[in-house]
């Protein structure tokens, strides 16, 4: 049994002249895709040498990394944090920027990527924000994809677990308490339409005159995130807002050159004011996702509204809002009451909101 310890695995060669190593206790045999005999025996060599002094081996491992990587021996996680964001663009990156600057990073900023150890990751977890967690992955992630890192520093499921904050919708009266409590009438259109579009609160921000067709009542605009094109139907609430903004240019002038940080900051104190918590911009998307499922609005048609991968769709048509389904016969009762020329109608509309 010390015998096989010291040399677990044995080389041999098949008669196509490919080298193999056999496991001596599993009796497990794979091969080493070469038909070099010296390379072969170093590299099981290396596998026996592994198996009795792994530290070591990975201390070794560590020299070789080193040697084939000139800045390996100073490469730190600033360096990292440096280099992420430059492959970022617009409010990705800016999130980036402001998530490097975390104190609980302070920890390994200076430290060397090659020789971090568990204890050091598992320091800045101890008690981190949802945020930490999430960017501390990310890095760990892209160093190992740099291959800058020859293995985890941490397993995948040695991670803490991502739990996200509970995030709801704005209610009608949670919406109309901020509407009375604003007095600025660009503001107040502003989240009008957020209840009506339902639109992230940059697009929305900087929605343009120009974005809206008046002859077939649509708004369309790209979204900044995805660079998706939305293309949304309005009726006559949603037009006696736009009707009261500029006939040029930006809807909300003031809004649309306002950072999303300051956006969010100007709502929160109006939400203060208005006696209204628990909720950001952000929110009125899950309202609108649920107002349409609870309205019976195909999810498709939802899907393209919000965008694709909303999580707001998801939430709201996976469990949140609450619909009561008519039955069958008495929708088919309904149908059948409707003019068969308005429900082609009807069906080229719904045509121009998915397209």
């Amino acid at each position: 049994m010390n015998r096989l310890m010291k040399t677990r695995y044995r080389v041999f060669r098949r008669g196509w002249g490919t080298y193999y190593c056999e496991d001596l206790l599993t009796k497990k045999q794979e091969t080493l895709k070469t038909r070099d005999k010296d390379e072969a025996f170093r590299l099981v060599a290396a596998k026996n040498e592994t198996e009795n002094a792994p530290a070591f081996s990975r201390q070794l491992a560590r020299v070789y990394w080193k040697a084939g990587d000139s800045a390996a021996a100073t490469r730190t996680w600033q360096h990292i944090m440096d280099e992420i964001p430059k492959l970022k663009n617009g409010s990705t990156r800016e999130r980036w920027l402001t998530a490097i600057k975390d104190k609980a990073f302070d920890s390994i900023r200076e430290l060397v990527v090659l020789e971090t150890k568990a204890e050091h990751f598992l320091k800045i977890l101890e008690g981190a924000t949802v945020s930490t967690n999430s960017y501390l992955r990310r890095m760990h992630c892209f160093a190992l994809d740099m291959d800058w890192l020859p293995w985890p520093v941490l397993p995948r499921k040695r991670w803490p677990a991502l739990r996200f904050g509970e995030k709801r919708a704005i209610t009608w009266t949670e919406h109309q308490n901020i509407l009375l409590s604003e007095k600025n009438p660009e503001w107040k259109a502003y989240y009008e339409m957020l209840w009506h579009l339902g639109g992230s609160q940059t697009d929305t921000a900087r929605l343009t005159a120009e974005d809206i067709d008046w002859d077939s009542q649509t708004i369309s605009y790209t979204r900044r995130k995805t660079k998706s094109h939305a293309r949304i139907r309005f009726d006559e609430p949603v037009e006696a807002i736009l009707r009261s903004r500029p006939a040029t240019g930006y809807l909300f002038p003031q809004i649309a050159l306002w950072p999303h940080s300051d956006r969010s900051k100007a709502f929160i104190r109006r939400c203060k004011l208005a006696g209204v918590s628990g909720v950001s911009l952000h929110c009125y998307r899950y309202a609108w996702a649920e107002r349409a499922k609870q309205a019976g609005y195909p999810e498709r048609f939802a899907q393209e509204a919000l965008g694709h991968n909303s999580k707001a769709v998801h939430r709201a048509y996976a469990r949140n809002a609450k619909m009561e389904l008519p039955s069958l016969g008495e929708y088919e009762r309904q149908q059948a009451k409707i003019p068969h020329q308005q429900r082609i109608k009807d069906g080229e509309i719904a045509v121009t909101l998915a397209g």
